[in-house]
């Protein structure tokens, strides 16, 4: 797995510029990992959720640890909020005046259910009882295996990823928190800020040491 040193230089490199605007009240932007969902379709015919036992198993394995205990829970709840949230082939936006009209790609969901599941599998044929019980080297040496054929310099949005532990990765460092964490600083990117606050030393990100 990479180092957490150079993780952190790549999440920092992909993430989101930060929005500065002068208004008198802050405002939020929509986060560009945020859900798509329109409230229209039947859940009914999804299914949603993940093995949270597998899902944390691999989070606790791949995204870096200096988020703590709180951090990797928080970002995996919000990588599972948004993929079940996700409204497949719903229609993309595009900026004004353009006539191509596109869409989402289909549910990567059960997919990466399913790599879920083979990790299990794997988890078993070297003779463990699940993978959320291997010690930690030796969960991130089987998803090194599993994802050895992986290529690229840089993670890939989540929705085009390949495999699960990849889409949490992206998912993560796609949001707000890695250009904090990458910076060391609470930039807030994606947040408007007032003209006064502009000026302002961003305050230090304090990390939660793993337990």
């Amino acid at each position: 797995m990479t180092s957490r040193r150079s993780f952190l230089k790549t999440a920092g490199a992909l993430t989101a510029g930060v929005a500065t605007v002068g208004t008198s009240t802050a405002c939020a932007v929509k986060d560009p990992t945020a859900s798509n969902a329109t409230g229209q379709e039947n859940s009914a015919e999804r299914v949603r959720g993940f093995d949270r036992v597998l899902l944390d198993a691999v989070a606790t394995a791949v995204l870096p640890a200096s988020l703590g205990t709180t951090g990797i829970r928080t970002a995996t709840n919000a990588f599972v909020a948004w993929a079940d949230d996700y409204e497949p082939v719903a229609e993309e936006m595009h900026g004004y005046g353009y006539a191509d009209v596109r869409y989402l790609p289909a549910d990567p969901s059960p997919a990466w259910r399913a790599q879920l599941s083979a990790l299990e599998l794997l988890a078993h044929r070297h003779g463990a009882d699940s993978f959320a019980t291997l010690p930690m080297a030796q969960r991130q040496e089987l998803l090194s295996a599993v994802l050895r054929d992986q290529r690229g310099d840089r993670l890939p949005a989540p929705l085009n990823a390949n495999h699960v532990a990849i889409a949490l990765l992206a998912h993560w460092s796609s949001g707000p928190n890695a250009w904090d964490a990458a910076l060391g600083a609470r930039v807030a990117p994606g947040v408007c800020r007032t003209l006064g606050d502009a000026t302002r030393k961003p305050l230090p990100v304090t990390m939660e040491p793993r337990t």
